[in-house]
């Protein structure tokens, strides 16, 4: 066993960046000429950090995925992303439709084609716009955000961005900041952890964002009641007038059932890819590369889970906690080159499968999700 070396380590007196410089802490770079930071600043960091005694590990594959990003095409960067989305709301009609039909089986189609299409919104597209992936322009951003966030997922923008984007990306496994330990929940079983509690996501969701407003300022605050209220009412109505539902509870439970069709593996990945991983102290963490490399995991390609989701949130985790604002085809498209590189360097490149972890968190589950996490002093042994 092996302490992590101080080359590994970030320096003590260095305070760790937040929001959109600790996603890309001394990897600052475009796309052609649109990333948002600017790229006289990118070339002005890239300068100095390759006039320095050595190029760091990060910068070296930061080069290298940033060649591969200028060479692609609008398509592969966004497009796809964009189109799988469009296709989601497009399947919205349909799913109304069929829900009322009186034929059970073109009913039990629209469940599933509207459970479908609200993960793939819901989860997909609430994680590439927290990210701003789905665009370039700041405006556009901030817009999305809102309507995915607030009007389609029933949260709080601000909440969102700040407890994933500048919490969990720029802490990843730092014990008291982005160590998962929201998603715990010490006092139930583990059989109604894993398998029953998350059914209550689509409540627990907006009672959640409601109890996050305080700290909101009122207009903010105002806002986000009324987009949740938007996206709740529109799906209740277009239920009563398209599906031709009469009965407001049937309405309503119907809606929840769409709504948490994916909960149970949504509850999954986020706690399989970080917890049981290297833990690392707030004064002792590792750089940055080290950091992403022993405390994310991927899962393997999963033709449901990965169109769904988001390859970023199944098959392609490591990549994007390295590219945070990559898109999720753009993760799947330098999975390659990330993976090669890693192992070239004789990093960890971890995976394992959706049941393997399901297993681990099953037989040890007051171990990760009971007692607290020891930190990580010996890199790889936790």
């Amino acid at each position: 066993m092996h302490q992590v070396p101080e080359e590994w380590r970030e320096d003590d007196n260095v305070k760790p960046p937040e929001g959109r410089d600790a996603l890309f802490k001394g990897n600052t770079w475009m796309s052609g000429n649109s990333r948002r930071d600017g790229g006289k600043v990118a070339e002005k960091q890239n300068v100095e950090l390759m006039d320095g005694d050595r190029q760091s590990l990060m910068m070296e594959l930061t080069r290298l995925i940033q060649n591969m990003v200028n060479e692609t095409s609008w398509w592969e960067n966004r497009g796809i992303d964009i189109s799988i989305l469009a296709l989601a709301f497009l399947l919205l009609l349909p799913a109304f439709l069929l829900l009322g039909s009186s034929s059970t089986l073109a009913f039990v189609l629209g469940l599933v084609l509207m459970g479908v299409s609200h993960a793939v919104i819901t989860v997909k597209g609430t994680h590439l716009a927290s990210h701003g992936s789905l665009t370039d322009s700041p405006a556009w951003t901030n817009l999305w955000a809102v309507f995915f966030i607030e009007v389609c997922g029933s949260f709080t923008v601000k909440a969102a961005v700040s407890g994933h984007v500048k919490l969990h990306h720029a802490h990843t496994n730092v014990i008291g900041l982005g160590d998962s330990s929201t998603w715990k929940i010490p006092c139930l079983p583990r059989s109604v952890y894993l398998f029953i509690a998350p059914l209550g996501v689509p409540v627990i969701t907006p009672l959640v964002a409601l109890g996050l407003l305080r700290d909101q300022s009122v207009g903010r605050g105002l806002r986000t009641v009324l987009m949740m209220l938007l996206g709740f009412f529109c799906q209740y109505w277009l239920l009563i007038h398209v599906s031709g539902f009469q009965c407001p509870y049937r309405t309503i439970f119907c809606m929840l059932f769409c709504r948490g069709m994916f909960s149970v593996p949504f509850i999954h990945v986020n706690i399989f890819q970080h917890i049981g991983l290297p833990m690392f102290s707030p004064t002792r963490r590792p750089k940055q590369i080290y950091q992403m490399t022993h405390g994310v995991l991927n899962l393997p390609r999963n033709s449901l889970l990965d169109w769904t989701f988001g390859h970023s949130l199944i098959s392609c985790h490591v990549e994007h906690h390295l590219f945070p604002f990559l898109s999720d085809n753009m993760c799947l498209k330098v999975k390659p080159i990330v993976s090669q590189f890693l192992k070239e360097k004789g990093l960890p490149y971890q995976e394992d499968s959706y049941f393997s972890r399901l297993q681990l968190f099953f037989h040890k589950y007051q171990e990760l999700m009971v007692f607290a996490p020891p930190i990580t002093e010996l890199v790889g042994v936790q």
